[in-house]
């Protein structure tokens, strides 16, 4: 039971940080400070995309699926509304790239915005 309960959290974490890497600009945008949690987990993630080496969490949450007990997935909650949208049955190396790109397009849109608003408050004074 501790085991699966463990598996669930690397799985919570593992899609956070998913969505940090996506969306954290936006909280740059709210506190400056996340810039130096932001700008690694970007690296990492495209690290992960674009080299096809598995994420570390994934090695964890199997881990203890198997100390748990359990080889696949079984039918609860989180595995059966957040596991596809970590771990989809489409997800080839094109896809990967693609995944990759999104990063970095939604990323440059967040982190050009944050200087076009800079640049202008500077301006304004």
């Amino acid at each position: 039971m501790l085991y699966r309960l463990g598996a669930d959290a690397v799985l919570l974490l593992h899609l956070a940080f998913i969505i940090f890497v996506l969306l954290g600009g936006l909280l740059v945008a709210w506190k400056r400070g996340f810039l130096l949690l932001h700008l690694p987990a970007i690296a990492w993630g495209l690290f992960v995309e674009l080299s096809g080496r598995p994420c570390p969490l994934t090695y964890w949450e199997n881990l203890l699926r198997r100390l748990a007990g359990t080889q696949g997935y079984e039918a609860g909650f989180i595995e059966h509304y957040l596991l596809p949208l970590i771990y989809p049955a489409w997800l080839s190396v094109p896809v990967q790239y693609l995944l990759a790109a999104i990063v970095v397009v939604i990323n440059a849109l967040i982190y050009g915005g944050l200087v076009w608003r800079h640049r202008h408050r500077s301006a304004a004074r």
